[in-house]
């Protein structure tokens, strides 16, 4: 079904939908959480999609940066998004707020590449929370937008802190996490 953006792969019947699923040739759909925007295109036209149709949206350049998320105490379940330009690349960083457990809220904290996963490999990411003699600490490789964020929540390859932690870390209600991308 993709061999017109660039698979070149031939599968029997059988294996076909299997392949299509996780083909890294299928369009990208805009990676942004908390919206319901149906755009989908090339990787080459996320960013471009981002910039234009989601404005507020900011970029940072450089290796170490500080997402802020301002209102961390907002209720019911609320996403916050940043850029963070390095390496030629740019990734999104993704604070989400939700509700897992009647009652209890969960802070999930990840890194996703505008890339593909091949591309993704090659980097890691670092967020560190910082507190009064506090420190919290996550490292792993970045998901592609491909995958996205619900996927690194299901699999919990993210940060996870609950509602009580978040607090040990805010500054009046506003959390800053420490974001580090290296290369492998």
């Amino acid at each position: 079904q993709y061999s017109t953006t660039g698979c070149s792969l031939t599968l029997h019947h059988t294996e076909k939908p299997k392949h299509e699923a996780v083909c890294e040739y299928r369009p990208y759909s805009c990676p942004c959480p908390g919206t319901s925007c149906d755009w989908e295109g090339s990787l080459e036209a996320v960013m471009s999609h981002l910039m234009h149709a989601h404005k507020s949206i900011t970029t940072l350049q450089g290796e170490d940066i500080i997402f802020l998320a301002t209102d961390i105490n907002l209720p019911g379940a609320v996403d916050w998004v940043m850029m963070q330009s390095c390496f030629s690349h740019h990734f999104m960083l993704v604070l989400k707020k939700q509700e897992k457990c009647e009652g209890h809220q969960q802070f999930f904290a990840t890194v996703l590449l505008i890339g593909t996963r091949k591309q993704a490999e090659n980097f890691q990411y670092r967020l560190e929370l910082h507190g009064n003699c506090h420190r919290l600490t996550w490292e792993a490789s970045p998901w592609s937008i491909h995958d996205g964020v619900s996927e690194a929540i299901r699999n919990s390859n993210c940060l996870v802190f609950d509602t009580a932690t978040a607090h040990l870390f805010a500054d009046n209600g506003n959390l800053g996490i420490n974001v580090t991308i290296s290369m492998c």
